[in-house]
């Protein structure tokens, strides 16, 4: 095996020759600002809001966070196994009144039993409760 002596370029070999010494972070400022401003983007300009998902042995619960949003002003639909939350939030701009409408679509298991959805909205969070199907619960089985 044969060692071979390498150098590797530090900040100072880097700079311009006019004596300029360049930071080795300057680029990083950069590309920080433009990542927390893709993820730190207004709901009303995506139009999508949070939604998380939990799942116990007898139910799926999707919860919504829809700050600011009225309670009649919330759609909830399951059809073809889609879950889709449509939320219109209204708020007002100066002169006039702007109107922003939110929705997210979430794929939901056969195993939800469809007549026996439920949603309740309380301080800004909606919870949609999907009751599993008794043949798809978990069951204990006896040992004989």
């Amino acid at each position: 095996m044969r060692l071979v002596h390498c150098t590797y370029p530090n900040y100072r070999s880097l700079a311009p020759a006019a004596g300029f010494v360049r930071s080795p972070w300057g680029g990083l400022d950069p590309e920080l600002g433009r990542l927390l401003a893709s993820a730190a983007c207004d709901v009303a300009d995506t139009g999508r809001f949070p939604v998380a998902l939990r799942e116990d042995a007898a139910n799926t619960y999707v919860r919504a966070e829809l700050p600011g949003v009225r309670r009649e002003d919330i759609n909830v639909e399951l059809a073809d196994g889609t879950l889709t939350i449509t939320a219109v939030r209204k708020q007002p701009a100066g002169e006039g009144e702007e109107t922003f409408t939110l929705s997210r679509a979430v794929a939901v298991p056969e195993t939800v039993s469809a007549d026996k959805v439920s949603a309740a909205y309380e301080n800004g969070v909606l919870t949609v409760t999907l009751p599993k199907a008794e043949a798809a619960r978990p069951r204990k089985i006896a040992i004989a």
